[in-house]
């Protein structure tokens, strides 16, 4: 009885008929409907020796003969891509002999110990005949073990029942080398489901049939209906046992096999990596004049900006640092801008070297071209500490542009994060731009350099930077106090010790010193969002009623934001507003036109959207804060996807007003702040000091301010899959964003009315790729989605009377939503079959609601504007 692994009886010919099949589709598709390809063969096996001292250490010889590559599913002549074509003619006759040259196996157990094949032969064949050798290793007892096989070293389980046997691979344990890499943030990125299972039914003590599968599900986290799969299936099944050659005599396999033929060599069992050569692409610059149309500056909030920049990101990938300079050089200003985005987004050492190359911080006539580099380095999807390294140089050196320094340091606190998330935080590079950050701000005597060091630690959300940045904002006046403020509040809530809630009450309630409205409303933000206590709460209700005039307003409407959108702080605001001390209508019934709101854009079953909306205005009716932020979030995680501020100070002169308390002395300043995808950018402003502010209102067009524009890579994920047939298989999915905000305040003094306007417009474009690769036959699926979309945020203001009037307009214009499969199968001569299938549907026009005491004044101010209110100025 042989109980450890399957036995061979000698002088004898086993037949089998071998199937191995891969299928690729949509998840849920069924396989009849599948693209894909079916390689069989019949395959001989027999007993070459038995060691004489251990009978089940045994040499088998395993040989396919008659290969036959085929459609896995029926298809008609003309779509067959296979019809009329010899095997000798698909696979190539070099790669056939190959493919039919037999192996050897020594199996020791029932594990395959050695694998004997032929020295410099293909890596595609070599691979073909390591997964059919893989089928023939099992262990004939129930456990689990860690095994090699052609997947690499797994995790393996093995479930016994009589004469069946199953045997489960981890595949996510496999030790393999593979490529890939996946999104920095999980809502952007890709899930997988891999399962891999094989069934053996023996008879006599060796293999009757063996049916094997493996399953690659992978599925957009941001929107599951979008994905694909890859199932491979191998089949062996005997057909008949006949009388065989004979044993080679021998005590050591060394000799055995020398007798045999002295060309075989032993070789790794685990799958060796290969590459096939594309024949018929496009050189880079083929490419990008095949795109360039779509990429102009006017045209980049268009769904076709966003599918040529990740086809553009593709191709650079594969380019040699040469080709990139080349196309770089030969591009005129226009177009640059787009250039840089994709080949920094690249984020190849190529793509790298080549923009650095390229760009000359000391020339501030290529301003545009550094900033637009400095962002898609915010973005990049998986930056590498190379990176960091060439952007901390950078800042060590000359930079011709103050603005360029400031994007600079800014951006390399988004990358310390970035590295740090991935666990990076120990990396030699990482801790030299920290204390950099750190020690810079430290020495920093201008209010300039110590706002840029607090935008930096804004992004980089160290654990380290809390008590500088309480420092700040508790000691510190006018705009760094409120930085320092904000750059606390986008920490997550389990950071902030309990000396930062001390430090915020302390702020809010003005114990030590006066502080301006926009920090204590953001110190006030800070205690309520991370746990606070029921005398935490209770102390700023009571507060309410003792605040400047639009300050109470603007409390009293975050409190009901937080119970209308049952957000966590909630249930301790309903304990309090049982005391009647804190729940009174004095304090319920105050008057102005601040105010605060959440809502949901959209609510599904995979992410769900959220915006907010918060307006602070000074005691005369002036803008002081306007704050639009989109929350993405899923189960798990949340992404900070948009937030664009609009801050204004000391414009209370303009009308001969009398500013609020602490405020007396603020210089008059207009500017914007946008957050985009996690990454804070440089603020933007509109004017600073009154001088400044009465040329630009006398001369002002109302035009808006470009904050943003340009290309952004958010999904980014490549695998490679070796699968257990052979073949190597990939999965690609890549997201792109065209985007295009813009912003701008008018005045018109004449009418006694301001207005603000946001617009952000963008288009977005997921494509993913999911393809096998045998060297003669590639199958696989594209899939696409696209969407283009505007949402504007416009907010009047008419100062004339008191309460002044505020109407404020959140629209989303009408978007069509488009989706693509296609399906293909081709052969390196060009024959190619696809099938392709498109769906378009209109996502719905919106007009947010905000509360209904905006809506209640948005009529009141577009029905007292008079027909002439059109000249502004």
């Amino acid at each position: 009885g042989h109980t450890t692994g399957p036995s061979l009886n000698n002088d004898k010919l086993y037949k089998f008929a071998y199937s191995a099949e891969v299928y690729v589709d949509r998840v849920k598709a069924s396989l009849q409907e599948s693209a894909g390809y079916r390689i069989s063969s019949d395959v001989d096996v027999n007993l070459l020796w038995r060691n004489p001292d251990n009978d089940d250490d045994q040499l088998v010889k395993i040989t396919m003969k008659d290969v036959q590559v085929e459609n896995v599913n029926e298809r008609p002549a003309d779509k067959n891509i296979f019809k009329g074509k010899s095997t000798e003619k698909i696979i190539g006759k070099e790669y056939l002999q190959a493919l039919q040259r037999p192996i050897v196996l020594e199996l020791v157990r029932g594990k395959v110990k050695t694998f004997y094949s032929y020295q410099n032969e293909p890596g595609f064949t070599q691979n073909i005949k390591r997964g059919l050798a893989s089928l023939f290793q099992l262990q004939l007892h129930s456990g689990s073990t860690r095994e090699v096989d052609i997947s690499g070293k797994c995790n393996t389980t093995y479930h016994v029942r009589q004469d069946q046997v199953t045997k489960i691979k981890d595949l996510g344990s496999c030790e393999i080398k593979k490529q890939g890499f996946t999104s920095q943030n999980s809502i952007l990125d890709v899930g997988t489901k891999i399962t891999s299972a094989t069934i053996y039914v023996l008879e006599d003590g060796f293999i009757k049939s063996i049916k094997a599968e493996e399953n690659y599900v992978f599925l957009l986290n941001f929107r599951r209906k979008t994905g694909a799969k890859i199932v491979s299936k191998q089949r062996l099944e005997l057909k008949s046992v006949q009388a065989g050659p004979g044993l080679i005599a021998g005590k050591q396999v060394a000799g055995v096999i020398k007798t045999l033929d002295s060309s075989y060599v032993a070789m790794p069992l685990e799958a060796e990596p290969v590459k096939s050569e594309c024949k018929k692409c496009p050189s880079l610059s083929e490419h990008w004049q095949s795109i360039r149309e779509h990429m102009h500056p006017e045209k980049l909030s268009k769904a076709e900006a966003a599918k040529s920049f990740l086809s553009f990101i593709k191709s650079i990938r594969k380019a040699t640092k040469e080709e990139i300079l080349k196309v770089i050089r030969s591009e005129n200003k226009e177009l640059l801008p787009q250039v840089v985005d994709a080949v920094t987004s690249a984020q190849t050492p190529e793509s790298l070297e080549a923009i650095l190359e390229f760009l000359d911080f000391k020339d501030a006539s290529t301003s545009i071209l550094q900033e637009r580099f400095l962002y898609a380095c915010g973005f990049a999807s998986h930056p590498s500490e190379m990176l960091l390294k060439s952007l901390t140089d950078k800042f060590k050196g000359d930079i011709a542009n103050e603005e360029i320094r400031e994007t600079l340091v800014i951006v390399m606190g988004a990358l310390i994060r970035k590295l740090c998330d991935r666990g990076g935080c120990k990396l030699p590079i990482v801790g030299e731009a920290k204390r950099l950050i750190l020690n810079r701000l430290e020495k920093a005597k201008k209010d300039d350099n110590v706002k840029m060091y607090l935008l930096a630690l804004k992004n980089a959300l160290l654990p380290e930077a809390i008590p500088v940045l309480l420092k700040y904002a508790e000691a510190e006046e006018g705009s760094i106090s409120s930085l320092a403020a904000t750059a606390l509040q986008r920490y997550n809530p389990s950071f902030l010790t309990k000396e930062v809630k001390v430090t915020m009450n302390r702020i809010y309630h003005q114990n030590r010193k006066v502080h301006e409205k926009t920090v204590r409303t953001t110190a006030a933000a800070i205690i309520l969002n991370s746990n606070p206590s029921y005398m935490e709460v209770k102390n700023i209700l009571l507060s309410i009623g003792e605040l400047p005039m639009e300050m109470n307003k603007y409390m009293l409407s975050v409190i009901q934001d937080i119970l209308q959108f049952e957000m966590p702080a909630s249930k301790t605001i309903r304990k309090v507003l049982k005391d009647m001390r804190a729940h009174n209508y004095d304090r319920f019934s105050k008057m102005g036109s601040s105010s605060a709101y959440s809502g949901y854009i959209t609510r599904g079953p995979d992410v769900s959207s959220t915006y907010s909306l918060d307006i602070l205005y000074s005691g005369s009716g002036i803008l002081r804060r306007s704050n639009l932020n989109i929350h993405v979030f899923d189960r798990n995680t949340e992404l900070h996807a948009i937030q664009v501020v609009i801050n204004a100070q000391g414009l209370e002169s303009i009308i001969a007003a009398t500013p609020d308390e602490g405020e007396e002395n603020l210089d008059s300043f207009a500017g914007m702040s946008a957050i985009l995808f996690d990454v804070q950018l440089r603020p933007v402003t509109f004017f600073q000091g009154y001088g400044d502010l009465m040329s630009k209102m006398l001369s002002a067009t109302g035009a808006p301010m470009n904050v943003v524009k340009g290309l952004i890579l958010l999904t980014d994920y490549s695998q490679e899959i070796q699968l257990q047939s052979g073949p190597v298989a990939s999965a690609e999915f890549l997201g792109g964003l065209a985007i295009d905000i813009s912003g701008g305040m008018e005045f018109s003094l004449w009418y006694r009315e301001s207005k603000t306007n946001v617009k952000n417009r963008v288009a977005v474009f997921v494509a993913g790729n999911t393809e096998v690769d045998s060297f003669f036959v590639k199958t696989g699926m594209e899939t696409a989605l696209e969407v283009e979309t505007a949402l504007e945020f416009i907010s009047t203001i008419q100062f004339s009377q008191y309460p002044f009037l505020v109407c404020m307009q959140m629209d989303r214009i009408e978007s069509p939503f488009r989706r693509y499969v296609t399906k293909y199968e081709s052969l390196p001569s060009g024959r190619r079959y696809t099938a392709r299938r498109e769906k378009t549907e209109m996502l719905a026009g919106n007009e947010y609601p905000l509360h209904q005491e905006n809506s209640n004044m948005c009529r009141k101010v577009f029905g007292t504007k008079s027909d002439s209110a059109g000249s502004w100025f």
